[in-house]
């Protein structure tokens, strides 16, 4: 789909010729092509899910004709094409995005499940119904649809040769009193008659109607136009019967990520919150199941370290410097000691180099092997801290002689989600010292990529890739 930022210079060079009246109806067509790939998708959800419980009877009575599980299966299609209907998954975004037509499947099998165990109970024919043969029949339907829907996803553009969605981009223009139109279809110019400007200023039904003839079948109608002129092409839009956009690119500094509003008045939405509840729960969970594990599991090794660091060199066995965690709120890190009590940088404005003189002897054993970092297990415990997440930087850690923050604005906002153990910036190699640029962006860019697209899934990957980095040329 052509994103509402593409430049007018893009656009000039998109396709190699105007469309013509065959073109534009080939376009149109499109509409009627989503149809029925709509109809055909919920066809092969229906036969799959069907199969599925005749296998899941055949499997529970060998009987490939038992009825009891044909019924169950004709409810249960019955409730997932509602409950398929109601969450969008015969929609436009399901024939772009694989993974979500997957996903928006799956949803619709699970709030199926749901319902028909529920009328079951309320209806007291739970003892009629087979609880096995439902749950067989649900899970082999979940992974026949989801794999099916992946694929038909993925392969729509080569079986039908072209997109089943269009967009139309619209540039209005005005100069020295006089306004042209330029209009793409899908990055394709499409030549308009002399005369033929789209002026939404001109309260003309045939002005309103050569629009609609473009946007006939489109998907989204993106505008191009100077600012006096969006507040008319907002009100066009409003009764054309299509997405409608108006680019404003002077809202790109604010990263907007939505629109919401307060007292009736429109609001930008440029940040979100933590991670919503059953998210916040899961991994809760696997931060206390990992470290909890861990500590219990690893308290022979962690005494064993704790003995010699007070044998080495004079001080406590821990070094506690406050850090930048969740919502940018400080906190106090705890860290096997490795450094020298008389030369400990509580700010950490000094980075710690290859043969720093400050390391002990078995500090440098311990930064080697990361085993210095272990005592955060008891920040996860506390809270403070996740097993994955951003690292979190001590309050004058610097890069090129510049205070993090300094190097790029975005810095704070990787501070959204609990700083973690590990992270995806440890995975790709980002470690050790920050002496230029360079060293700070790749490991932020990796962070902010983490931070935008959490999954306990992609949490689970990193707590295994992290085995392969413990021991890492830059741990020093």
């Amino acid at each position: 789909m052509e994103p509402a930022s593409l430049s007018k210079a893009g656009l000039a060079k998109a396709g190699p010729k105007p469309l013509d009246a065959a073109g534009l109806k080939r376009v149109r067509a499109r509409g009627r092509m989503r149809l029925r790939l709509y109809v055909f998708l919920a066809g092969l959800d229906s036969l799959l899910l069907i199969l599925s419980f005749v296998a899941a009877g055949w499997i529970r009575f060998n009987d490939l004709t038992d009825r009891h599980a044909f019924i169950l299966g004709n409810i249960f299609l019955i409730v997932y094409l509602v409950a398929a209907l109601n969450l969008h998954a015969y929609s436009v975004t399901i024939l772009e995005k694989p993974v979500r037509a997957a996903k928006s499947a799956i949803q619709a099998l699970a709030l199926a499940a749901v319902i028909v165990m529920g009328l079951a109970f309320f209806l007291k024919v739970g003892a009629e119904i087979s609880r096995l043969t439902l749950a067989m029949g649900a899970g082999m339907a979940g992974a026949s649809i989801a794999t099916a829907r992946l694929l038909v996803a993925s392969n729509i553009k080569k079986a039908f040769g072209e997109t089943p969605y269009s967009v139309v981009t619209i540039h209005d223009e005005v100069h020295d009193g006089a306004g042209t139109s330029r209009v793409y279809v899908n990055g394709h110019p499409l030549r308009l008659e002399p005369g033929e400007y789209l002026d939404p200023a001109r309260q003309e039904p045939e002005m309103y109607d050569r629009l609609a003839n473009i946007l006939q079948g489109a998907d989204r109608a993106v505008i191009f136009c100077p600012p006096e002129r969006r507040l008319p092409w907002t009100q066009v839009l409003k009764g054309a019967c299509v997405q409608g956009e108006i680019v404003a690119p002077e809202l790109r500094a604010f990263s907007a990520l939505g629109i919401s509003s307060v007292g009736g008045s429109p609001t930008l939405v440029v940040s979100h919150g933590p991670l919503g509840l059953a998210d916040r729960i899961v991994k809760r969970l696997l931060d206390l199941t990992v470290a909890g594990s861990g500590l219990l599991i690893l308290s022979p090794l962690l005494l064993l370290v704790a003995l010699l660091i007070k044998l080495d060199t004079p001080g406590p066995v821990f070094f506690v410097q406050p850090r930048i965690g969740e919502g940018n709120k400080m906190f106090n890190v705890l860290k096997f000691r490795s450094m020298r009590t008389d030369l400990g940088d509580m700010r950490g404005e000094r980075s710690t180099g290859r043969d720093d003189d400050r390391i002990t002897r078995v500090g440098r054993i311990l930064r080697k092997t990361s085993i210095d970092e272990l005592p955060q297990l008891i920040n996860v415990l506390r809270g403070d801290m996740s097993i994955v997440g951003p690292r979190p930087h001590a309050v004058g850690s610097r890069a090129a002689d510049k205070l993090f923050w300094e190097i790029d604005e975005r810095y704070w906002h990787r501070h959204r989600i609990k700083p973690g153990l590990t992270g995806l910036a440890q995975i790709r190699g980002y470690r050790g010292a920050t002496e230029v640029e360079r060293d700070l962006m790749d490991r932020l860019q990796s962070d902010l990529e983490y931070v935008n697209h959490w999954s306990i899934w992609r949490d689970l990957k990193i707590i295994l890739l992290t085995a392969k980095v413990l021991f890492h040329r830059n741990a020093f």
